[in-house]
C-alpha cells in the first residue's frame, strides 16, 4: 500500500509528512486554486524540495488537445524536473498524448477516470498510474470498488506495471474501500487523515491509559523509573 497527499499547501506538506509515510504528492488546478495566485513552477519546485526526488510528484496539464497537452507537459518537465508524473485526463486526446509521452519515457498519471473502459484504455496506453475518482463515481451511482477490482484484475492478468491511484474521497470509509478493492495507492487530503487520528475516542483511550498508569505509579514517566 502507498499513501500520497492530495494537496499543494506547503505548510500542510511540511507538517503532516512528519507523521504519515507518504510516497508522493498529487495536485490539480482545483487544488492549486486553494493556494491563490502562486508562481506555478516555483511552487512545485518547493514541493519537490520538501519531498525529495525519491517520492512521486504528480502535476496536471490544462490543455484539451493532445499537441497542447504535450507542450504543457514539456514545460512542466523543463521548469520543475524531469521526474514529474504528468497527470492527463483520460479522454481520446488524453490517450493520444499518453502514448506519445510514454514513447519518450515520460511518467504519466491517467486521471479523471469514471468508467472501466477509461481505466482499461489508460492501462493499455502505458500509464504508470490510473486515478479513478471514487466519490465522484459514487455520486453518479457508479460502483468505484467494482471498477478498481476490475482494473487490478487486468493489471495482474497482463503483467502491467500500472498502479491504481485512487482519488477523490469524501470520507475515510471510501479510502478503506478503495484499498480493499485492490488500489495499490491512494491520494488523500491531509486534513481527512488528521481528523481520523485525532477523533475523541482515540484521545480518550490515550488519556485513560495515562490515568491508569498514574493511579498506580504516580506522575512519573517510564524512562524515569
Amino acid at each position: 500500500m502507498e499513501l500520497l497527499f492530495d494537496t499543494a499547501n506547503i505548510e500542510e506538506i511540511k507538517k503532516y509528512s512528519q507523521y504519515y509515510p507518504i510516497t508522493g504528492i498529487t495536485s490539480n488546478p482545483s487544488i492549486l486554486k486553494a493556494e491563490g495566485k502562486i508562481e506555478f513552477f516555483e511552487h512545485l519546485k518547493t514541493i519537490r524540495n520538501i519531498i525529495g526526488m525519491e517520492k512521486t510528484l504528480h502535476v496536471q496539464i490544462l490543455a484539451a488537445g493532445a499537441d497542447k497537452m504535450i507542450e504543457e507537459a514539456d514545460a512542466i518537465l523543463k521548469n520543475v524536473d524531469d521526474k514529474v508524473f504528468i497527470k492527463i485526463p483520460t479522454t481520446e486526446e488524453g490517450l493520444k498524448a499518453m502514448m506519445q509521452l510514454k514513447a519518450r519515457g515520460v511518467g504519466v498519471t491517467a486521471t479523471a477516470i469514471y468508467t472501466k473502459i477509461q481505466g482499461f484504455a489508460a492501462i493499455m496506453a502505458g500509464a504508470d498510474f490510473i486515478a479513478p475518482y471514487c466519490n465522484r463515481m459514487a455520486n453518479l451511482e457508479i460502483d468505484f470498488a467494482d471498477c478498481i477490482a476490475a482494473f487490478r484484475q487486468m493489471i495482474e492478468e497482463h503483467d502491467s506495471n500500472c498502479k491504481i491511484l485512487a482519488a477523490s474521497f469524501k470520507n475515510i470509509a471510501q479510502v478503506n474501500k478503495a484499498f480493499l478493492a485492490g488500489a495499490q495507492t491512494v491520494t488523500v487530503q491531509p486534513s481527512m487523515l488528521h481528523s481520523c487520528f485525532t477523533m475523541a475516542a482515540v484521545e480518550k483511550a490515550v488519556d485513560d491509559f495515562q490515568e491508569d498508569w498514574e493511579s498506580v505509579q504516580g506522575a512519573v514517566s517510564i524512562n524515569n523509573l
